[in-house]
């Protein structure tokens, strides 16, 4: 690779390779890219509704008349 680049000029190798690379894979590094930030975005919905519904029921539990009745030791 060393021999191929060897004597082009900077702008070759940092400017022109890179924007090929792009433009030829930049549907899939897209795809790549909104796939992460989706999969990221679900898992934190995921986390935030199961830590919502664990709250309701906590709040629930701790606030209804029977569950004030048993002690922590009937648990």
């Amino acid at each position: 690779m060393g021999e191929i680049f060897g004597g082009m000029p900077w702008w070759v190798k940092w400017v022109a390779v890179p924007l090929i690379a792009l433009v030829v894979f930049g549907g899939l590094i897209a795809s790549v890219v909104g796939f992460v930030f989706a999969l990221l975005f679900k898992v934190l919905l995921f986390v935030a509704l199961v830590g919502g519904l664990v709250y309701v029921v906590r709040k629930f539990i701790t606030g209804s008349p029977s569950s004030r009745s048993k002690s922590r030791a009937e648990w």
